[in-house]
């Protein structure tokens, strides 16, 4: 049908998680308290990296950029939501570049990642992720939308194009492009440069070197396969093969579960965060 004879709605009513009434406070307070220590958790990884001096190093300062990042990250949605997950995507693609010049090219390490390359690649993530997620969010934000109830607990991209009055194909077809390209090279990226730390790594010559090596990274990659997973899942496949359902569960992983994993995972398996935050205090 013809869009101009539906009549378009410009305010929405999200869903939420559950209708069921017995679960909504549950869903409500679990949620407030992923959110709220998630904030803790980024913003005690972001002061110990200011305060305390041994954790002055590039793989420390990109991890307090990626808590910001992640702060904001929970707090927002639709344009600066997307924004700030490809900045995300980006970031672990130069925290990996981090990691591969550690290890393969220590004795260059401190002078090929000076204090100003740092910033110069922690600036770009930023520019790049907030340009990459330009074209999705305008293609979703010039839809004719005819129904004013969203499926789901923030205004994602596939439940509002459900919504809208027109065949939505062709944008789901640019989102998976631009989306899938950014993330896709980059994950491609990554996995290279990991290929390249794992060569390094078997040539070490003693065990002790190899497990400090692989502990270095562990913690990173498993970030990266908590983010990639969830995200390709939801923005790179088709919209119409998924239930609501699912489309929520698993953007509680990467909107949500990552955001306040990433701390854990970052401080809890690193003796050098935890004796930072045994000085700090």
């Amino acid at each position: 049908m013809d869009h101009v004879n539906h009549n378009w709605t410009q305010s929405f009513i999200l869903a939420g998680f559950t209708t069921t009434g017995t679960l909504q406070p549950l869903a409500f307070l679990g949620t407030l308290c992923i959110y709220l220590l998630s904030l803790a958790g980024n913003i005690l990884i972001i002061v110990l990296v200011q305060l305390d001096s041994g954790l002055f190093t590039p793989m420390y300062f990109f991890i307090s950029v990626l808590s910001f990042v992640e702060m904001w990250y929970v707090s927002t949605t639709l344009y600066v939501f997307h924004s700030l997950g490809m900045t995300e995507c980006y970031l672990l693609g130069v925290m990996a570049l981090d990691r591969y010049l550690a290890i393969c090219f220590p004795l260059h390490y401190h002078a090929l990642m000076s204090r100003q390359v740092q910033l110069r690649l922690a600036g770009a993530t930023w520019v790049a992720g907030f340009s990459a997620a330009l074209v999705p969010a305008t293609l979703t934000a010039t839809l004719p939308f005819c129904l004013k109830e969203v499926a789901h607990y923030f205004c994602d991209l596939a439940p509002l194009m459900r919504l809208a009055c027109v065949d939505t194909s062709w944008h789901t077809r640019a989102h998976g492009a631009v989306i899938g390209v950014a993330t896709g090279c980059n994950f491609v990226l990554i996995l290279g440069l990991y290929g390249g730390i794992l060569n390094a790594v078997l040539k070490l010559p003693s065990a002790a070197s190899r497990a400090k090596a692989f502990s270095t990274c562990s913690s990173h990659m498993t970030v990266v396969a908590l983010f990639y997973a969830s995200a390709f899942t939801v923005y790179v496949g088709s919209p119409e093969s998924r239930s609501e359902g699912t489309d929520k569960l698993i953007a509680l992983v990467y909107a949500l579960v990552t955001p306040f994993l990433n701390p854990i995972i970052y401080s809890l398996r690193n003796k050098e965060v935890k004796e930072a935050l045994r000085r700090v205090i």
